[in-house]
């Protein structure tokens, strides 16, 4: 990690404990040291066990990509990649920073640079595209109702939803109709004429125009190996439900058992979608008050509900960042050198 990232780490872990502080200053301490001590650790495991699975299936989609792409990846080298997107992904505005993280770590694995970005394409895509599908079916089931109590939420959640789609739609273009996608970004240049001057806005549409390039030779590939798609599309789907189930373990072992399994899945999906929206890295602040304010119908009690906060945020954010941190100091397994003496 560079110093600046790591400047970014620290202040990301004293904002979550500063936003912690905020939330209980004004609760009962006693209370909430009893709801810890009541707390079923059983199902704080089983929620542990859900994050660790869905990176576990997320190295498996890398594995898939990798093969008969490079020789020797074994799956030591493949979680790691998920952990350090995690940690990158957490400290980075718009979680910009996974993807060049993933990048560096498939590479000091051994995995040509060129196959590397390629591999990491398609995962993007494949991601995108199961994200959408989790998108639509939260729409269709839960979104009239968050819309009837939540008005203000709804309408970030409907603004992440055009987004996701915007995005597979960018994406559907460059693969289908790749000289269109071309002149779609020469008009949309015109108007950024208007702010930077024409050597920046040259550079601009160059580095676009090189992107889609690349996407659509990947896109090729992604074509023709549709058996490849197909699986890692499933284990997308397997690691988005170990994840979207997190928020539902926690409730259980709040000692609430009356919960509908489906129901909690779509709020949390619907805080994904908000978290989208925020600039600020893991869409700290946003991502606390979109949790109290959808989950505050399954948990009653305001302790609790700080409680359940701070623990799917330990599950789904900080314990990213800090196994991301171990994943850096493991070093990747190279592969054995044959004896030809």
């Amino acid at each position: 990690m560079t110093r600046k990232n790591k400047i970014a780490l620290i202040i990301m872990l004293l904002f979550g404990v500063g936003i912690f502080w905020f939330e209980v200053r004004k609760l009962n301490l006693q209370q909430l040291w009893q709801n810890v001590v009541h707390l079923h650790f059983g199902w704080l495991l089983i929620a542990l066990v859900c994050m660790l699975l869905s990176w576990m299936f997320e190295a498996f989609v890398v594995q898939i990509f990798l093969k008969g792409r490079t020789k020797y990846f074994p799956f030591h080298n493949a979680i790691r990649v998920p952990l350090v997107e995690q940690l990158f992904n957490n400290i980075t505005p718009f979680a910009s920073g996974g993807q060049p993280a993933q990048l560096v770590a498939l590479m000091r694995s051994g995995v040509e640079a060129g196959r590397a970005s390629s591999v990491l394409l398609m995962k993007f895509v494949v991601y995108q595209g199961m994200v959408l599908i989790n998108f639509i079916f939260t729409m269709v089931v839960g979104f009239d109702q968050v819309a009837a109590k939540f008005s203000a939420l709804a309408l970030f959640i409907a603004l992440g939803f055009v987004l996701h789609v915007s995005v597979i739609a960018m994406l559907l273009l460059v693969m289908y109709d790749y000289k269109f996608t071309k002149k779609v970004v020469g008009w949309l240049i015109i108007p950024v004429r208007w702010f930077v001057n024409d050597k920046r806005a040259k550079q601009i549409k160059h580095n676009l125009d090189d992107k889609i390039d690349s996407f659509y030779q990947e896109s090729l590939y992604l074509k023709r190996e549709k058996k490849k798609v197909f699986y890692a599309s499933v284990l997308t789907l397997i690691q988005l439900l170990f994840y979207y189930s997190v928020p539902y373990f926690v409730i259980l072992a709040l000692g609430y058992t009356n919960v509908d399994f489906v129901r909690v899945l779509v709020m949390h999906v619907m805080i994904v979608m908000i978290i989208s929206l925020f600039p600020i890295p893991g869409g700290s602040g946003g991502a606390e008050y979109s949790f109290k304010t959808l989950f505050a119908t399954f948990i009653p009690s305001a302790s609790k509900l700080v409680l359940g906060m701070l623990l799917w945020r330990v599950f789904t954010y900080y314990l990213g960042m800090f196994m991301g941190i171990w994943a850096l100091a493991v070093k990747p397994w190279k592969a054995p050198q044959t004896d030809h003496s």
